[in-house]
C-alpha cells in the first residue's frame, strides 16, 4: 500500500452521502447532530426504565429494547460514515462490510420482531386485561425478546454470508453511505435475481407479515377503545397506541419499499434518503414520541432529575 488512499483490491470504496449536493460538509454536521441527539435521547430513555421499578413492566422493557437497538443502530452506521467524510478516505474493507452489513441487518430484523411484540402487549393490555398480568409475564417478556434477538442474529448471518461471495467483476464502488444488501447486490457480474427473491420472500416474512400483525392488532384495539366507558381510559389507551403507531409507520414504510421492490427499481438517491430517514432520523425521534405523551417517562425523568437537584 502507497500512500493515505491506498487500499486493498478487496475493499469496497463507499461514495458517501448524496456526493453530488454541494453543501455536504453542512449536511454530515447535522448527520452527526442528529446521531448525537438520537445516541443521548435512547440512553436516556434506556437509563429511566432501568432506574426506575414503577416502569419493570413488559412495555417498558420492550420500549427500553427498541431504544437499544435504535441507538445501537446509529452508532453502527454513522461514526463510519463521518470518519471517511472528514478523513477523505472512503474505503472499508471485506471484513469491515461485512460486519457493518451484519450488525445493520441483524438490528433491523429486530426491530422489526420487537415492535411487533410491542402491539401484542398492547392488544392484551387493552382487549383483554384481565389476563395481562398471566399472559404478559416477565419470564414470557424477556423470552420473547431473547427470540428476536436470536432470530434477527441468524437471519442477519445468512443474508451477510450470502451476497458477501458474490463475484465482483467491474467496480467495487458502493453508491450509498454504509454497507446494505441491496446496494452490494448491485455489485455482482452474476445473476443475482434468484437471490433477490429470497430477500423479498424473506422480507415478506419480517416486514409484510410483522407489519399486518401491528394493523390487525391496532385494529382490535381501536375497536375496543370505542367502546369503552371511561374517557380518561379512552385516552390514555389511544396516546400510547398512536405513538406506537407513528413510530411503525416510520419504520415499515421506508424498508418495505427498499426490500420489496428489486435493486434496478430505484436509484442511489432515494435508498440513500430512505435509509437516512428510516436508519438515523426515526432513532431521534423515538424518545420523543414515547416519552413526551407517556405521563410515566415524564415521571421518572422529573424524579432523576430531582435526584440530580439534590446531588
Amino acid at each position: 500500500m502507497v500512500g493515505g488512499n491506498a487500499s486493498s483490491v478487496t475493499d469496497f470504496i463507499l461514495v458517501g452521502l448524496f456526493p453530488e449536493f454541494q453543501h455536504s460538509i453542512i449536511l454530515n454536521f447535522v448527520i452527526i447532530l442528529i446521531y448525537i441527539l438520537a445516541f443521548l435521547g435512547n440512553l436516556l430513555l434506556i437509563v429511566l426504565i432501568w432506574g426506575d421499578s414503577r416502569l419493570h413492566t413488559p412495555m417498558y422493557i420492550l420500549l427500553s429494547q427498541l431504544s437499544l437497538i435504535d441507538l445501537t443502530l446509529t452508532s453502527t452506521i454513522v461514526p463510519k460514515t463521518a470518519s471517511n467524510f472528514f478523513t477523505g478516505k472512503r474505503t472499508i474493507s471485506w471484513i469491515g462490510c461485512g460486519t457493518q452489513s451484519f450488525f445493520f441487518l441483524m438490528l433491523g430484523m429486530s426491530e422489526c420482531l420487537i415492535l411487533t411484540l410491542m402491539a401484542y402487549d398492547r392488544y392484551v393490555a387493552v382487549c383483554i386485561p384481565l389476563r395481562y398480568p398471566i399472559i404478559m409475564s416477565l419470564r414470557f417478556c424477556l423470552h420473547m425478546v431473547a427470540g428476536c434477538w436470536i432470530g434477527g442474529s441468524i437471519s442477519s448471518f445468512i443474508h451477510t454470508v450470502y451476497p458477501m461471495h458474490f463475484p465482483i467483476c467491474g467496480s467495487r464502488e458502493i453508491h450509498h453511505f454504509f454497507c446494505e444488501v441491496p446496494v452490494l447486490i448491485k455489485l455482482s457480474c452474476e445473476d443475482t435475481s434468484v437471490y433477490q427473491l429470497v430477500v423479498v420472500v424473506t422480507s415478506i416474512v419480517l416486514l409484510v407479515v410483522p407489519f399486518s400483525l401491528i394493523i390487525a392488532s391496532y385494529t382490535l384495539i381501536f375497536l375496543t377503545v370505542l367502546r369503552m366507558s371511561s374517557v380518561k381510559g379512552r385516552k390514555k389507551a389511544l396516546a400510547t397506541c398512536s405513538s406506537h403507531l407513528t413510530v411503525v409507520s416510520l419504520f415499515f414504510g421506508p424498508n418495505i419499499f427498499i426490500y420489496m421492490t428489486f435493486t434496478s427499481s430505484h436509484s442511489p438517491e432515494q435508498d440513500q434518503a430512505l435509509s437516512l430517514f428510516s436508519n438515523i432520523l426515526t432513532p431521534m425521534l423515538n424518545p420523543l414520541i414515547y416519552s413526551l405523551r407517556n405521563k410515566e417517562v415524564v415521571a421518572a425523568l422529573m424524579k432523576l432529575m430531582g435526584r440530580c437537584g439534590v446531588s
